[in-house]
């Protein structure tokens, strides 16, 4: 073998290189050789970086001063390395070794014997830096440990996804023994059902050097094919060391059991929200319809695909439920986000009956919610109408929970809540939920029924003690409306009359009582009734004021306003007295419009405040306007801006009285009108006097 470097200066082949792949290749290894005379004959690169000598410093030199000087006595370290190798063939040793500098360090050497073509024996030696060698000991213990005992799945891959080697707790997790993974493609073992997202996510690793950290990825494995499981996956590309290919390394754990409970955490959380919403959406006012819609609002689509909400009609309200019995319900709110023909099944029917042993009638019989799968037995006990059960069955829905809208011990009705395929199915947690929603929706609608029930009386009372027919008179014509406000506000004390007087005078009252409900309506009444007693006998208007005011504070009417107005044909006259009241408007036969409202006293209940009058003269033709506030106050507008509005639309007056009060009201009040409203139009007449002749 001829040596690297020598006094003549042969060229350097290089420094000896290991199998790629091997350790050697990742610690710096110094190659030298030692003759028979223990000099260096050979100087590699490595040697020339681990020891710090040009080739021409040592070699054909004595090799001993590679190491410090022995103990007296001893032979020194190169003599004793190259003996052992010549003897032993082999032999490996820690030696401390010496550097050009002169420092002293710890170094590991192999040496075995090399006989050249000359039949020349040279002692080779492979040397590296102990701190070196430690290294890569700890390492390999490190991850040997690891491999070992780590709880985490641990993978390496080659270029192809190909497992090269991986934890037991990995195979564990697949199980799959680990001997069966070696070679198989990674996705050959997590299968996943994610049109290939995860077999994307490993390429992009393994070609464009893309980490991935704690990616979540549902999967199953051969080995456990019938469990669901969830891993945090985290990736990263292993460079190649020399010739080696690149490749994949993992870590994996198993999450399945962790996400199950954030899962179970998270839609805790929504229903918990989805309560919160239905507490403040629910029952936002007394009107039934508006409260069950409200609650198909609350439900669809963040708890189902559809819903219903359906009263039974029951003849009382102490009628028990018979479940031997059909039962008739009346649908009054629907919803659903399912196309055709899921929007007929909830919206099509307004009236439906169930037949005995229906899913209505257990769940009502149960006093509880329940969960029924949609299928044939279903709709054949459910649905009385085959075709109702075809759109059933077509509609999508595969579960519908049907809970009892139960409130004071009354059935108010039902609820129905349904989920397609497409939606995770219902669980016990939120059939519990149904349960929450149908209690807290039965008792707004309880409340709405009572309050409708209330309403209906105080509207029954209103109108009965509202005049059915207004008195004649030649001499005036009369067109009167009352409409009473929305059915989401109280009836109030609006009230009106005409009242025939002696000399055919006739007397016009407009009064309102303030309040709402059965209260405002009897105070109403009473004060109508008094004061029609009262004008029949002929008092002067402040005179039929001031005795309203008496009756009002006995009756324990606090606050109430009225207007009274008393018109003679004879002369035209028109004398007016003003409780509080807003003021009357007259049209004149030029089309000018006027107000009335040259007094005004205070309302009726208040007491101690005499009333006054005054007097004006009406002619031919006159259209007189008396109204309550109801008409001409608007939320959000000046009381001033109403009455202006008002007088434009007395302008015009040549159509017939009731097509003008028929036009303002379409013009003043919309639907959604809040407040009673009274509207009053009298048109005056002269009478003729004997022997004078009207006109032509």
């Amino acid at each position: 073998m001829a040596p690297a470097d020598r006094p003549g200066g042969a060229e350097d082949p290089g420094p000896i290189r290991s199998e790629p792949g091997s350790l050697l290749e990742r610690v710096a290894v110094a190659v030298f050789g030692i003759d028979g005379q223990d000099r260096v004959c050979y100087w590699g690169p490595g040697a020339r970086s681990l020891f710090g000598h040009e080739a021409g410093e040592v070699l054909a030199r004595p090799a001993a001063r590679l190491f410090p000087d022995p103990p007296a006595g001893e032979p020194d370290s190169a003599a004793h390395l190259a003996e052992r190798g010549r003897t032993l063939g082999y032999w490996r040793v820690r030696l401390p070794a010496r550097h050009r500098d002169g420092t002293v360090f710890d170094c590991g050497f192999r040496v075995f014997p090399v006989t050249g073509a000359t039949g020349d024996s040279v002692v080779m030696g492979l040397a590296s830096a102990g701190t070196e060698l430690d290294r890569v000991k700890t390492n390999l213990a490190f991850l040997d440990a690891l491999f070992e005992t780590c709880p985490i799945g641990l993978v390496m891959l080659d270029e192809d996804l190909r497992y090269v080697h991986l934890n037991e707790v990995l195979a564990d997790m697949d199980g799959v023994p680990l001997q069966d993974h070696l070679g198989r493609r990674m996705t050959d073992i997590m299968i996943t059902s994610d049109d290939g997202a995860y077999q994307r996510m490993l390429r992009s690793v393994a070609e464009e050097g893309r980490s991935v950290v704690s990616a979540l990825v549902g999967l199953r494995t051969p080995g456990r094919p019938d469990r669901d499981q969830v891993r945090s996956v985290s990736l990263f590309p292993l460079s190649g060391a020399g010739d080696t290919r690149r490749g994949v390394g993992g870590l994996l754990v198993d999450v399945t059991d962790r996400e199950q409970a954030l899962l179970d955490a998270t839609a805790a959380r929504q229903r918990l929200a989805l309560l919160d919403r239905a507490a403040t959406r629910i029952g936002t006012t007394l009107d039934l319809n508006v409260t069950a819609r409200e609650l198909v609002d609350a439900a669809v689509p963040d708890f189902c695909d559809g819903a219903v909400v359906e009263l039974v009609e029951w003849m009382h309200d102490t009628e028990p439920f018979d479940p031997e019995l059909p039962l008739h319900t009346h649908r009054i709110a629907s919803g659903t986000t399912l196309p055709p023909p899921a929007v007929e099944l909830v919206s099509g029917l307004e009236w439906v009956t169930y037949p005995p042993g229906s899913g209505i009638h257990r769940t009502l019989s149960a006093g509880r919610p329940l969960l029924l799968p949609v299928d044939e037995e279903f709709t054949v006990r459910t649905v009385a109408h085959q075709e109702r059960a075809r759109l059933l069955l077509d509609s999508g829905l595969t579960t519908i929970v049907i809970a009892p809208l139960i409130a004071r011990g009354t059935v108010q009705g039902i609820t129905m809540f349904g989920r397609s395929a497409a939606r995770t199915p219902f669980t016990d947690e939120d059939l519990r939920l149904a349960g929450e929603l149908a209690s807290r929706a039965a008792l707004c609608l309880d409340n709405a029924r009572l309050y409708g029930r209330v309403q209906d009386i105080a509207l029954t009372l209103q109108r009965a003690l509202l005049p059915n027919a207004l008195a004649s008179s030649p001499y005036v014509t009369l067109a009167h409306r009352y409409r009473p406000g929305s059915r989401l506000t109280e009836v109030g004390g609006d009230w009106y009359d005409v009242i025939e007087l002696p000399g055919d005078r006739v007397a016009l009252v407009v009064g309102d009582v303030m309040g709402h409900g059965v209260p405002a309506a009897a105070s109403m009444g009473r004060l109508r009734i008094t004061a029609k007693a009262l004008a029949r006998r002929n008092p002067e208007p402040e005179e039929l004021l001031a005795e309203l005011d008496v009756c009002a504070r006995e009756f324990g009417i606090e606050l109430a306003t009225c207007l009274c107005l008393r018109y003679d044909p004879h002369t035209g006259h028109a004398r007016i007295a003003n409780a509080g009241h807003p003021p009357p408007l007259v049209r004149l036969p030029d089309g000018t419009v006027e107000t009335l409202g040259e007094v005004l006293g205070v309302p009726l209940g208040v007491g101690g405040v005499p009333f006054r009058s005054a007097g004006t003269d009406l002619p031919e033709g006159a259209v007189l306007a008396l109204y309550t506030d109801g008409l001409v106050e608007t939320r959000g507008q000046d009381i001033d801006a109403g009455l202006d509005a008002l007088r434009e639309e007395l302008r015009d007056c040549s159509d017939p009285l009731e097509e003008v009060a028929d036009r303002i009201l379409e013009h003043r009040l919309p639907e959604t009108a809040t407040d009673d409203t009274v509207l009053v139009l009298a048109r005056v007449r002269r009478a003729r006097e004997p022997g004078r002749s009207r006109g032509p």
